[in-house]
């Protein structure tokens, strides 16, 4: 599938059938995020995957409202970056979760980005301290977002180019 298509009919999938995925897309959604553009070449990302579903649901406790995909996921990656490695790992750990959501709607396959940074969990403690304790991620390394993967148990419609806000994008100046 092209580019553009893709861009059109990828949408946040949060509810996944049961069905695992296979090691072979697994493989492809993880080498999208490996082949990504970095800052300086510092390749700084440090993806965690967890498929062990007491871990997805522990993680899904990252914050009150907007996580719970990542119980109910099959596969979910935690997207980090070593910020001692990149002063641009917000862009850089950015580039790879998407590159890996399009890697996977190119397979057939649903994904939600699930943001971490600067959200906090209901007891009020940050979402980031929250993932980094149950995975045993170093302080150095910021959780961006977890990418919840799985085949769709939902259909949602593709964008509505006719929707797109041209009104946004201004040429040569304001």
């Amino acid at each position: 599938m092209n580019i553009h298509d893709l861009l059109v009919k990828r949408r946040s999938i949060r509810k996944y059938t049961d069905r695992k995925l296979s090691p072979e897309a697994v493989k492809m959604i993880l080498e999208a995020a490996l082949l990504c553009p970095t800052s300086k070449s510092a390749r700084a990302w440090q993806l965690v995957v967890v498929e062990d579903p007491d871990t997805l649901t522990r993680l899904a406790d990252c914050k009150p409202a907007g996580a719970i995909s990542v119980g109910r996921c099959p596969f979910a990656v935690v997207v980090t970056v070593d910020s001692t490695k990149s002063e641009a790992w917000i862009e850089d750990a950015s580039v790879a979760a998407f590159a890996m959501q399009l890697q996977a709607a190119d397979l057939g396959i649903g994904s939600c980005w699930v943001q971490v940074r600067g959200r906090n969990t209901a007891d009020g403690a940050t979402s980031d301290e929250h993932v980094r304790g149950v995975l045993g991620i170093p302080d150095n390394c910021p959780v961006l977002c977890i990418v919840t993967f799985g085949y769709p148990d939902e259909e949602r419609k593709p964008q509505d180019t006719e929707k797109l806000k041209w009104e946004n994008i201004h040429i040569d100046r304001w």
